[in-house]
């Protein structure tokens, strides 16, 4: 597990890319807030998330793993529960938190309603 990248992740990218060509900057990498977000507007109070399918249970990507099942389904478990606890800190403190599965970043009209309008406008 230690190979596999927190940082600068290909999904990652891609939304910051979604992002610059929408005309949204000053956005923040990482920042220092429970879970440490992807990506935040701190301006705005914002937190994105992006969560991998499989380690964050998509509801329509997920399958279980075969080998190791029981250690797997445990870590998986604990990233939800952590998932919920984070978003719920984080909106405590006045931030609205996105969360957007991998594999949403690949329909421009989810990325375009989960986060792009709320950014622009302010929904």
């Amino acid at each position: 597990m230690s190979m596999i990248k927190g940082k600068n992740t290909k999904p990652e990218i891609a939304l910051r890319r979604i992002l610059f060509a929408y005309g949204l900057r000053g956005y923040r990498l990482h920042y220092a807030l429970p879970g440490k977000p992807d990506i935040t507007f701190p301006k705005r109070k914002i937190a994105i998330f992006i969560d991998g399918c499989f380690w964050h249970k998509c509801p329509k990507c997920f399958v279980e793993p075969v080998a190791n099942k029981i250690f797997w389904m445990k870590k998986i478990k604990s990233n939800v529960m952590r998932d919920e606890l984070v978003s719920k800190t984080l909106k405590g403190i006045g931030w609205k938190v996105i969360r957007i599965l991998e594999h949403e970043l690949k329909n421009d009209k989810i990325i375009k309603k989960k986060v792009i309008d709320k950014l622009m406008h302010g929904e």
